[in-house]
């Protein structure tokens, strides 16, 4: 019987049995249950093979010579054939880590748009013309770096896809894309619609693997840029291993534990939809996830307990199969994501008062009821850490200076969310909080055209999503012209 769905490497337009003889299970998080025993992992010679393709077609072929616009044809064939098979991906996702289809399908359907966003792009790379000084003309045009490889988190893959590959591309990168090796499927299946659309071989390469396959590429020496979006822990030892290699480019998103803070005047009823489902969506297992909640103690009363009802009416549906189109939340990714979680929450009950949840759902899967702490002591690990699930934490505050010394109290500086009816107020906040993204009067949601990064430890400055991701995939070259 022919497999449901491909587990071999995609390299060089083809999809290959990996060299390294090493394979990886896949677990449904709903009950446990198997899905592939067989996912093939990249190793050492599965990676110079796919550098090696990269860099070919970087140098010779068709690849090397295209140009702008076709890359932008390209780019706009591929999110044809993603949007044609978006329902196909989104099931593999949620096969491997849970991921609710409903709720991926609205994210997903804003991934075409990126990769047309770029396609526009491609042919409009423009770079400066200085007027000429001393008998000499200067210019700076911008050119790709060669090849890149992106490492991605497993919470929701096919964004990545469009932070990394679609801007990487449009400035005439080759790529070779590491999914986790917690959720490999759907992008293993996106390879062939790269093929299809029309990419040279060697341009688009799908590996995949743990910490060791991602090694490997950080401290590849032919490999000019790694994009990684992770734990901080990770990111550090892929900038670690890029600098002992060749000094490669690197751009890390990291971590967050996003505060969001709701003023006395807030509108409640837009705040807390955005405070439940926005914090909840794909269980919490979101970077930018507002996980802090500062409430004004002049309302705190009423909007904790409307978030505890809230909550609880959410969890009646939680055990749910996320295939069915109407659920909304689903289990954790896997058997390691959910001990982590749950030892969280075994320390918030010692350091902090629980007010709802807090444990399994049912005897199978991964399933963990939303829950809430209030009132943590300063120290605890369920206020300072990221989490990565479904637990929300809230404190109550006095003064707009208070609150704004509590939030920026974290080494994170990904995302922020700020409710209030008062703009004067919302945007002088806004501009104090250290965070590279703030959403007022709504979860942060990313743009294809804004920037999306952090501060602190966070990211490392750069930033994805918009021009500002582009430029993070071009290099600067001058050059001056002696005049006679």
């Amino acid at each position: 019987m022919a497999p449901q769905f491909e587990t071999r490497l995609f390299i060089n337009n083809e999809y290959v049995e990996a060299k390294s003889g090493q394979t990886l299970e896949i677990h449904n998080p709903t009950d446990g249950s198997l899905v592939a025993s067989n996912i093939h992992v990249a190793g050492e010679a599965d990676v110079d093979d796919a550098v090696a393709a990269a860099t070919k077609a970087f140098k010779e072929g068709p690849w090397s010579q295209m140009n702008g616009a076709k890359r932008g044809d390209l780019l706009n064939k591929f999110a044809d054939l993603f949007e044609r098979n978006l329902d196909e991906t989104i099931k593999l996702e949620s096969l491997a880590m849970g991921i609710p289809v409903g709720s991926a399908k609205s994210f997903a359907h804003a991934i075409p748009a990126y990769f047309r966003y770029y396609a526009g792009y491609a042919d409009k790379l423009e770079g400066d013309v200085f007027p000429p000084e001393d008998g000499s003309y200067n210019f700076v045009q911008y050119e790709p770096l060669g090849v890149v490889a992106c490492i991605c988190a497993w919470n929701v893959t096919y964004l990545y896809y469009a932070w990394k590959i679609a801007p990487a591309l449009a400035a005439g990168n080759t790529v070779i894309f590491k999914t986790s090796e917690k959720s490999p499927l759907g992008g293993l299946f996106a390879g062939k619609l790269f093929a299809e659309a029309g990419f040279p071989p060697g341009v688009v390469n799908f590996v995949t693997g743990g910490a060791a396959t991602g090694h490997l590429l950080a401290a590849h020496p032919k490999i000019r840029m790694i994009s990684f979006t992770g734990s901080i822990n990770a990111g550090r030892k892929v900038q670690e291993a890029a600098a002992k290699s060749n000094l490669k480019k690197v751009s890390l998103e990291l971590g967050g534990k996003s505060p969001a803070i709701v003023f006395e005047d807030a509108d409640l009823q837009n705040a807390v939809p955005n405070l439940a489902h926005g914090f909840l969506f794909n269980s919490g297992q979101v970077c930018a996830a507002a996980s802090r909640l500062y409430v004004h103690e002049s309302i705190s009363t009423n909007l904790i307990a409307t978030l505890k009802e809230t909550f609880e009416v959410i969890s009646q549906g939680l055990g749910n199969s996320p295939l069915d189109p109407t659920t909304f939340l689903g289990p954790v990714a896997d058997s390691a994501q959910f001990d982590t979680i749950m030892k969280y929450i075994a320390e918030g009950k010692k350091s902090a008062k629980l007010i709802t949840g807090g444990n399994q759902k049912g005897n199978k899967g991964y399933f963990i009821e939303p829950t809430i702490f209030v009132d943590p002591s300063l120290d605890s690990k369920v206020l300072r850490e990221e989490i990565f699930g479904p637990v929300l934490v809230i404190q109550t505050f006095k003064t707009e200076e208070e609150v704004i010394e509590w939030a920026n109290d974290t080494e994170y500086g990904l995302s922020a969310a700020i409710y209030t009816e008062n703009i004067s107020r919302a945007l002088r906040v806004a501009t104090k909080i250290e965070s590279g993204t703030v959403g007022i009067n709504s979860a942060f949601r990313p743009d294809k055209s804004t920037a999306f990064g952090g501060y602190k430890q966070s990211g490392n400055g750069t930033r994805e999503s918009g021009k500002y991701g582009l430029h993070d995939f071009m290099q600067a070259k001058t050059i001056h012209i002696k005049l006679k």
